[in-house]
């Protein structure tokens, strides 16, 4: 087995997902985001992610993306391991990717190419170029249109040598269960597209999610994931029922929630959050008594 997917086998349980804190002019919030990976570090997530979705990749500029990851690094002090978010276009994703590598990066998320009519073919070179820029392991991220087959899988498994796991982003456990049966044990698998999708993911063996719960209440998130570990469904049922469904349901309103109430709740918190860039738009005000609610809720996690 290569260095690469050792190291990817051993993130099992809890991916941690920072936001990216940003100040009132939109300008990032470089010490709001050590402070938050300093207190994240404390739990045991086996990993986290530095800029992806919850970090708000799409808005900010290579430079940011390189430097945040850089403060995530040194925030950690090599207590976790940190894995950056690349993508865009190949060029800018390989400036991303050499940056980051630089910069302290353990590992790579690469997010789908920016062209959503790619074929098959320019797909493979994508992933191919940032994946073969750098010297550390890489994940794909199969989120929104970027929903791959069980054969297309394996030839990107068999075509990048770094790639090592694989975050899903789809949600549709039936198919992701036939990939992993199709790509067995030469990838580590993790469920990636949110909290609500746990029990689907455990149920069909992932070693690994991640959670932008983990922002709020890191606690809860590894409830959750040491309850699917141990195949307690009954438990996981319940948490997901009673403290994860709601703040989905809220999330679900307006597209852009997944992010902005966070940061919301974080500030309810006292932790750093702040504003998001366009094209997100902020919590509307009649939302906010049910954001407190929730901060409250899950108070005991936090």
């Amino acid at each position: 087995m290569s260095a690469h997917r050792e190291f990817a086998r051993q993130l099992t349980g809890v991916f941690g997902f920072p936001i990216t804190p940003m100040k009132p002019d939109h300008s990032v919030d470089y010490d709001g985001l050590a402070k938050l990976v300093d207190w994240m570090t404390q739990y045991p997530f086996c990993a986290q992610v530095t800029v992806g979705g919850t970090g708000e990749i799409y808005s900010l500029t290579v430079e940011e993306a390189v430097e945040a990851v850089r403060v995530s690094v040194d925030a950690t002090a090599k207590r976790m391991p940190v894995v950056a978010g690349v993508g865009y276009s190949a060029p800018l994703g390989v400036q991303m990717a050499k940056g980051m590598e630089k910069a302290g990066a353990a590992a790579l998320l690469i997010m789908p190419p920016y062209y959503i009519n790619a074929p098959a073919d320019g797909l493979v070179r994508y992933y191919q170029e940032i994946a073969g820029s750098v010297g550390i392991p890489v994940s794909l991220y199969t989120r929104d249109w970027a929903a791959f087959s069980p054969e297309f899988a394996a030839r990107l498994a068999d075509g990048i040598p770094n790639l090592a796991f694989w975050k899903d982003g789809q949600g549709d456990t039936r198919k992701f269960q036939r990939l992993m049966n199709n790509v067995g044990d030469r990838l580590a698998w993790i469920g990636g597209i949110g909290d609500d999708c746990a029990g689907g993911y455990f149920g069909i063996g992932v070693q690994a999610y991640t959670s932008s719960i983990s922002n709020v209440a890191p606690k809860l998130s590894l409830a959750i994931a040491e309850a699917g570990q141990k195949r307690e469904m009954d438990k996981l049922a319940a948490l997901l029922k009673k403290y994860v469904h709601p703040l989905y349901a809220l999330r679900d309103k307006m597209r852009g929630y997944e992010v902005t109430v966070m940061k919301k709740m974080m500030e309810l918190q006292g932790r750093p959050g702040g504003p998001s860039r366009a094209p997100l738009c902020e919590v509307k005000p009649e939302e906010m008594k049910e954001i407190q609610r929730l901060v409250e809720l899950y108070q005991p996690w936090a």
